[in-house]
């Protein structure tokens, strides 16, 4: 379908329920989320113009469910926070183009996850528009907006909640997030809308004030955890964290990641998060492999989000390997000073070699004519 036709598909604003009585996601959608999946944070794939590269925008989307994929997060910082800017207005077209793929031609469940961002109206706004294109969740992000309150954050999430679940979002200082209080959580927690949370601060200490706080919410059971340190990818999905709240111990887990470095090798990662769930379960002659698999993939982390120069290149450096590949045409971004840090090319090349078995490049070259055809 032609994106313009996609499109379309905000006309039937007018016949959509209105927040107070959307449904909410489908049962099986919603059982996914709360049992775990990979969900990749869907890139940006832009022409010459900086312009939707529509061909190699919707192979992306191929790709991601080809790879076995649970969901997808749109809108998202991997997806570039600028095309809420005027200049480009691309927010709409970006959701409405993957959210017509997955309707089309994935045949199965699928998480979709749009990002929302800016103060309370600005969110909901958005909110709005991913619920009318069939979203399921709102990953709401907290960055841009460090003038508000720990109480104001709250406020805008339950306002948001009330058009779609949310996904909270810890992220990280570096990308533009912020410190949050482990009772800022706990209070989120509370909220009846409030589905999962992505906790991606980068810090352990940070880490755990989140799990703590579902932990200790009486919701535990209802809030998904979702890795988005991809710093500490594995770790985060092997370890059972357990606390003692009120006298007893309560276990919980981090079922799935919300991550950019499953924008990259997307098929390996599917592979990954099977692994550590076998683990989980009573499969311990593993664990010493998946180990060792974490440091690598933090390894290759590093490489590809440009870890050594504070992410500068993070999102360039997910785009160089999906060139590489043949999924975009052009690792460019919106903004021409967003690109590969000096040696970061290099340190990409270094971990490919290293690690062969972290990548699929054999499967993408096997498919990829068929998702750009």
């Amino acid at each position: 379908m032609p994106l313009s036709a996609a499109l379309s598909t905000t006309a039937a604003a007018s016949a959509t329920p209105s927040p107070a009585t959307r449904p909410g996601p489908p049962d099986e959608v919603a059982a996914l989320l709360r049992d775990g999946c990979v969900i990749p944070a869907h890139p940006l794939a832009l022409d010459e113009h900086r312009r939707i590269d529509e061909r190699h925008q919707r192979a992306l989307t191929r790709y991601y469910l080809g790879a076995g994929a649970g969901g997808l997060a749109v809108g998202v910082h991997t997806t570039e926070f600028a095309i809420r800017d005027p200049r480009w207005n691309l927010l709409e077209p970006v959701l409405a183009q993957a959210a017509d793929t997955v309707r089309t031609e994935a045949g199965r469940p699928v998480v979709m996850v749009a990002g929302a961002c800016g103060e309370t109206a600005a969110a909901v706004r958005e909110a709005e528009l991913a619920a009318d294109l069939g979203y399921h969740y709102a990953l709401l992000s907290p960055g841009g907006i460090a003038h508000l309150s720990e109480d104001e954050l709250v406020e805008r999430t339950a306002a948001v909640a009330e058009v779609l679940p949310v996904i909270g979002f810890y992220l990280q200082p570096a990308v533009g997030g912020r410190w949050l209080s482990a009772r800022y959580w706990s209070r989120l927690a509370e909220i009846p809308g409030l589905a999962a949370i992505k906790v991606a601060p980068f810090d352990r200490y940070a880490t755990l004030d989140v799990l703590r706080a579902v932990g200790s919410s009486g919701r535990s059971d209802e809030i998904a955890v979702y890795t988005g340190n991809d710093d500490n990818i594995l770790l985060d999905l092997l370890t059972p964290f357990e606390f003692t709240i009120g006298g007893e111990t309560v276990r919980k887990h981090v079922v799935g990641g919300l991550l950019g470095q499953w924008a990259v090798w997307t098929r390996a990662a599917v592979e990954l998060l099977d692994r550590t769930r076998a683990a989980r379960a009573g499969a311990s002659e593993d664990l010493p492999a998946l180990l060792t698999l974490a440091a690598q993939l933090t390894d290759a982390n590093a490489a590809v989000f440009d870890a050594a120069n504070e992410f500068h290149g993070c999102v360039p450096g997910i785009k160089e390997v999906l060139r590489r590949q043949g999924l975009v045409a052009d690792r460019r971004c919106l903004d021409p000073a967003e690109d590969l840090s000096p040696g970061q090319a290099e340190e990409i090349d270094r971990v490919v070699a290293a690690y062969p078995w972290l990548t699929d490049d054999e499967f993408v070259a096997e498919h990829v004519d068929g998702w750009l055809a």
